[in-house]
């Protein structure tokens, strides 16, 4: 299976390298391991941050088919603000999802840019329409429809939940608008779509950066997972013991959700695959473990910690509850 432009085998060989380098830096020079991850780190929680909500408006839809349509606006790191004030500002946007809400039948877009050109905008009313005509656009160009240049500004800032834009976000391949043309948006970095990790000095303890999911997405299916051996005669992974509680935490003004889980035989924290979403949490040990936990209440992902320690050989994850 080709991954990229690479085989299977050359993909995991470059992985593998990669491991063994974060673990040859951790013991050798940890201040430049924590420089290393820290900087990852920061590039990861910018690039995997959820769109927030800006403006919503409400457009007709004259064809194919008549209607109405909401188009959330959003602010979203992921896309890239325009090089200067003469380049074109770049837009991303989702599927278009069909509602029905108080007898009244319409469709759900989102449309996402950089939260500086909306900063940039709430300064100047004229530019704010500029905006919201761009917006509807690009979804014509998008989505093949047509739509009135009429709109009407929405009382408010988002039509639906923040999680179900994320979704229709990244359900489907990002773009973004030139108002000329569509073009893909630039893959993410081979770094960016294995799990970060951070380790402590400790013996005992390692701190894990989890990875938050960009969208939801089946049982195995990242990078690692793809390139992975597929051998019939590999052992099945099993069932790790765990333990998930729901507290408050030391101030007593938040609920936290604690899992403890059990993993016997593993020594170093590199073994580990780890990915959080609000509902869930995924751990993987290859050929060892195996781990899809669904999430009692939903949780706030950036909040996520964890914890390896190398002698009881548990790992303890720590997420707000929302």
């Amino acid at each position: 299976m080709a991954i990229h432009g690479y085989d299977s085998k050359a993909a995991l060989q470059q992985v593998n390298q990669f491991w063994s380098m974060l673990d040859d830096m951790c013991e050798n020079n940890p201040e430049e391991y924590r420089s290393f991850i820290q900087r990852q780190m920061r590039e990861g929680a910018e690039f995997h941050s959820p769109p927030q909500p800006h403006t919503c408006i409400r457009a007709a839809i004259l064809g194919p088919k008549e209607g109405i349509l909401y188009i959330n606006i959003c602010g979203w790191k992921r896309v890239p603000a325009p090089a200067s004030d003469r380049e074109p500002v770049p837009v991303c946007g989702g599927k278009i999802e069909k509602l029905t809400e108080e007898k009244e039948e319409f469709s759900v877009v989102d449309a996402a840019f950089n939260p500086e050109v909306l900063q940039t905008t709430e300064k100047d009313k004229e530019e704010k329409e500029n905006l919201c005509l761009l917006a509807l656009n690009f979804i014509q160009q998008q989505h093949n429809l047509t739509l009135s240049q009429c709109y009407k500004l929405s009382k408010d800032k988002i039509k639906g939940s923040i999680r179900d834009m994320k979704q229709r976000l990244t359900s489907t391949k990002a773009c973004k608008s030139t108002l000329n043309g569509l073009e893909s948006e630039p893959a993410p970095s081979l770094l960016q779509q294995i799990c970060t990790l951070q380790m402590t000095e400790s013996d005992e303890d390692s701190s894990i950066q989890l990875k938050i999911e960009q969208e939801r997405k089946p049982a195995r299916s990242g990078l690692i997972e793809l390139i992975s051996s597929t051998e019939s005669d590999q052992p099945q992974p099993q069932l790790p013991k765990h333990q998930l509680t729901i507290c408050f935490d030391g101030s007593g003004s938040s609920r936290i959700l604690q899992l403890c889980v059990e993993l016997p035989g593993v020594r170093s924290v590199s073994q580990c695959q780890l990915r959080i979403s609000e509902d869930d949490i995924l751990l993987e040990v290859e050929d060892i473990y195996y781990l899809l936990l669904p999430f009692p209440e939903l949780v706030k992902e950036e909040t996520c910690t964890a914890k390896f320690n190398k002698k009881k050989q548990t790992l303890n994850v720590t997420v707000t509850v929302v």
